[in-house]
């Protein structure tokens, strides 16, 4: 390769690099003050228009398969326009995936299309085609688009694929602009319990528990020290797919939603609860797993949030629309029409219906709140 071409490869290169980084910078929106995340659970994807519904009316057995999954996705992001999509695993249904690759493609292809960043974790049934559980993470990492990550570079050993974090920073030339005012965690739950006495379902384990700890710790120092030092950790929201064993504690007179199934959680408690609440910065859990459950709850100052059954080769229950859940983080607005730090944190549902209709709108976490609490 001659010293012209070589130069000109540099360039494009560096070019690439840059776009990378800007794609790669999550912000607030300097218009708005928001930053909008849909969050999407248990597409069960595999072989598009030849897969057949689950738990639909007699009448559209005939013409739904994957494609009313797909077009869903559609009609939520141009309705919301959201900054980042979340997909919680069981992204695709393996055993009915001819090929793993092919049905990933298809199944985030909305999101992959749409330009908008998206991230995903793993459910139990990702890797129940021919790629293995590591084979399907890095496949999702090496989309167009996707923030996600295989396992944080520092890590050297973390169980499982697919815990890393993501920053969100303030409006761009703000104060905060330079600081992450909203951060968000995913982790790996796993799949199955490979431990012969304890059955059902995987768990967060104790090596992804100490990389949270140091991350958030981390964080915060971040955000609390110079400059322009804060007041109280910036809100924290994690993704991943199976529930834990605290969403059990509700009951139809403390959640916002629906509880028509079991909580499908492990059958030992890894105490990841009780680490997150220690940490103390974030605010909500986002899962899937349980498509029947699409509550919220609050425990101990942590709401834990289910998103609804989304994808309509997943069971689900005819009558009943599959759903997606959205997020909205909101900043203060200070004087001469600059943005602070975040506000307020709300969320709601959207059926797939002939109006996208929204239901279930509550705040899960409000800075007011947070400051009347301290006063006390």
């Amino acid at each position: 390769m001659g010293t012209v071409a070589v130069v000109i490869w540099m360039v494009f290169l560096c070019c690439c690099s840059a776009a990378q980084g800007q794609r790669r910078q999550l912000r607030f929106d300097g218009k708005t003050g928001e930053f909008r995340i849909l969050q999407v659970a248990d597409m069960h994807y595999a072989d598009g228009k030849r897969t057949r519904c689950e738990d639909v009316f007699p009448q559209q057995m005939a013409t739904c398969s994957d494609l009313n999954t797909t077009a869903f996705i559609r009609r939520l992001i141009l309705a919301e326009k959201p900054d980042l999509i979340v997909f919680t695993g069981d992204n695709i249904f393996g055993f009915d995936a001819t090929d793993a690759a092919s049905s990933m493609n298809a199944a985030l292809e909305p999101a992959v299309s749409s330009n908008i960043p998206w991230a995903a974790v793993l459910g139990n049934h990702d890797q129940e085609s021919a790629l293995s559980r590591e084979g399907v993470m890095k496949h999702i990492v090496g989309m167009k688009n996707t923030l996600s990550q295989l396992n944080p570079p520092e890590a050297h050993v973390i169980d499982g694929y697919g815990n890393y974090n993501l920053e969100v920073h303030g409006v761009e030339g703000s104060s905060l602009a330079n600081k992450s005012v909203l951060n968000l965690y995913f982790l790996d739950s796993g799949d199955y319990s490979n431990v012969p006495l304890i059955p059902g379902y995987d768990w967060i384990k104790p090596s992804q528990q100490l990389w949270f700890q140091r991350t958030s710790a981390k964080l915060q120092r971040s955000y609390l020290n110079k400059p322009e030092p804060q007041k109280g950790p910036a809100p924290g929201l994690a993704y991943f797919h199976i529930p834990l064993p605290e969403f059990a504690n509700f009951d139809s007179s403390n959640f916002t939603g629906e509880k028509q199934e079991g909580i499908s959680s492990a059958s030992v408690n890894s105490g990841f609860f009780t680490t997150m609440v220690t940490a103390g910065d974030v605010k909500a859990v986002f899962t899937g797993h349980d498509h029947l459950n699409d509550f919220c709850g609050e425990l101990t100052g942590i709401h834990l949030c289910y998103a609804g059954g989304f994808g309509y080769h997943a069971y689900g229950k005819a009558g009943w629309a599959r759903r997606a859940r959205m997020v909205v983080a909101s900043l203060e607005k200070m004087d001469k029409g600059t943005w602070g730090a975040v506000k307020s944190i709300k969320t709601w549902k959207r059926l797939d219906d002939k109006h996208l209709t929204g239901i279930d709108g509550e705040v899960l976490w409000s800075k007011s709140s947070r400051q009347k609490r301290m006063l006390r």
